[in-house]
């Protein structure tokens, strides 16, 4: 009866408690999230927050020192350097080939005939008006000596009669006969002179038509003469020496010669002196000139490699959808004729080539750090250290390469003193308006030195200002660690490049040497950005 009663499961005593114990968990579960997101944000700061690192923040590379060989790449197309295409001058049918691909002839060989049956009619109907014509001058001959006894014989007639109006005059004055048979000899006089005058034109009548017909005897020979051309025309002789590389025809195939020469053969005249005729963009032309060396590759031999030499810069420009090119014709020997006409090449032209410069890889100079920026740049250094700089090489060019005298050096020192100060004054100017008032200082400089040296001399003068004409220097940026492994940029006037590295040209700050360490990339930027040095913001 003193026993307390057991609560039955579901009573409302127990609700409470089981609620309870349901809530202290729940609360255990927030905090241990909270303390878990707290740990997460605690280390992300750090993180983000931490200094950054150069090596694990960028790829670097080092300056180096070193040559530098700037070349021209383009695809080409192998050619003979002679080649000739055969055609026919006159229209036939084609009756036998002497000739096929791959043929050796020799010059005046014969390679093909047409049908000549209708060209030897012509030429036997030409001989024919030859000799009618020949026989036509004969008889304009007869006819001029004709005509020279008619006028011999009048000039007899009027001589007789001459001599009888003289006596019947003093026979008159004698009044041996009368007046009238005075007159009547004189009117007889004049009728035998005027006879006389016929028959010297007739004269001349007659020789006119002998010249005629000699003149006709020559216009029947040279239509004899070209009939007979004619007739050799049907035998194709080959005008060079060399190898058929091509044949258009066949046996019994006509070919019509009025209005265009048709195709029979192409002749290569030497396939051991070959040429590749590649086409050059617009932009990389004028580094190219002739005698500069030329490198290519052929699929048909892969490993190997050729050498060539430019011959030619063509100047007449191709349009290709709308991309202008330039054909520039490079020659190679082919000893043994391995490389074959229509090969496909891809050439490198090498236009420049520098020993000893500071080089710097392509890579470090299109790398873009925001909120860095330039400092000690030498594009703004001083005109008078770039202008001695360049001074300086040109002075050294002229005495190694032109043999200038000492009396010329000290024309031409004379000469790059008086444009210092002018270099001097280009920092005046605006910045858009500097690069052509230097260009302007630069041409009078080289026409001044050009007028100091001797013929000779000059002529090579001009060959080294085109060669430097392909050296225009541009401008970059480079950023450097420094000693806290933080980045500094610097803006630099660069030379020549060979797609890899590019030349560094003086003046440049200490920091640019070689051996300085130049950022290629940085570590984890997005496409299109590079990430910034230093500290970075938590949130």
């Amino acid at each position: 009866m003193g026993e307390e009663p057991v609560p039955r499961p579901g009573a409302h005593g127990a609700l409470p408690k089981i609620r309870a114990m349901k809530f202290n968990r729940k609360a255990l579960g927030w905090a241990a999230a909270a303390a878990v997101l707290l740990a997460l944000a605690a280390g992300a700061a750090w993180w983000i927050g931490r200094p950054a690192d150069a090596s694990s923040s960028y790829r670097t590379a080092t300056l180096e020192r070193g040559s530098l060989q700037a070349a021209v790449s383009a695809s080409g197309t192998v050619a003979p350097v002679t080649q000739v295409q055969i055609s026919s001058q006159v229209s036939g049918q084609i009756r036998e080939l002497f000739a096929d691909f791959n043929t050796a002839v020799k010059q005046g060989q014969l390679i093909a005939r047409l049908d000549p049956e209708t060209f030897e009619y012509r030429v036997r109907q030409a001989s024919a008006d030859v000799e009618a014509a020949r026989a036509s001058v004969l008889t304009a001959q007869a006819n001029v000596q004709q005509a020279l006894a008619q006028a011999s014989r009048a000039q007899v007639d009027l001589a007789e009669a001459q001599r009888d109006f003289e006596r019947k005059q003093g026979l008159v004055a004698q009044n041996f006969i009368s007046p009238a048979e005075l007159d009547t000899v004189r009117a007889k006089v004049a009728t035998l002179a005027e006879a006389a005058k016929a028959a010297s034109a007739m004269v001349q009548v007659a020789r006119a038509q002998a010249q005629n017909a000699e003149a006709v005897v020559k216009q029947r020979q040279a239509q004899h003469e070209q009939a007979r051309v004619d007739l050799e025309r049907t035998q194709i002789r080959s005008p060079v020496d060399g190898v058929v590389i091509k044949r258009s025809v066949e046996v019994g195939q006509t070919v019509a010669a009025s209005l265009q020469a048709p195709e029979l053969f192409v002749i290569a005249r030497d396939l051991e002196d070959m040429q590749v005729e590649a086409a050059i963009d617009e932009a990389d032309i004028a580094r190219v000139r002739p005698g500069q060396k030329a490198g290519f590759t052929i699929d048909a031999f892969p490993g190997r490699n050729f050498d060539g030499t430019v011959k030619q810069v063509r100047k007449a420009a191709l349009s290709t959808q709308n991309v202008v090119t330039y054909t520039v014709v490079v020659a190679f020997a082919n000893p043994g004729t391995s490389v074959l006409p229509g090969m496909t090449a891809n050439v490198r032209v090498v236009t420049d080539t520098r020993a000893d410069v500071l080089k710097v890889p392509n890579a470090a100079l299109r790398v873009r750090l925001p909120g860095v920026e330039a400092a000690g740049a030498p594009a703004a250094a001083p005109a008078q250290a770039a202008s001695a700089g360049a001074f300086a090489a040109l002075r050294e060019r002229l005495v190694g390469e032109l043999q200038v005298t000492g009396e010329q050096l000290e024309r031409i020192d004379a000469l790059m003193a008086t444009q210092r100060p002018r270099f001097a004054e280009l920092r005046n100017l605006p910045e858009e308006s500097r690069a052509a008032a230097r260009e302007r200082i630069v041409a009078d400089l080289r026409e001044r030195i050009g007028e100091q040296l001797t013929p000779e001399q000059r002529t090579r003068y001009q060959a080294m200002q085109a060669e430097l004409s392909g050296r225009q220097a541009s401008r970059g940026r480079v950023h450097v660690l420094d000693a806290d492994g933080r980045p500094r940029a610097f803006n630099v006037r660069l030379g020549v490049s060979d797609g890899a590295m590019t030349e560094l040209l003086a003046p440049l700050p200490p920091e640019l040497r070689e051996g300085a360490t130049v950022i290629t990339a940085a570590i984890g930027a997005r496409p299109g950005t590079q990430r910034q040095a230093g500290p970075r913001p938590m949130f």
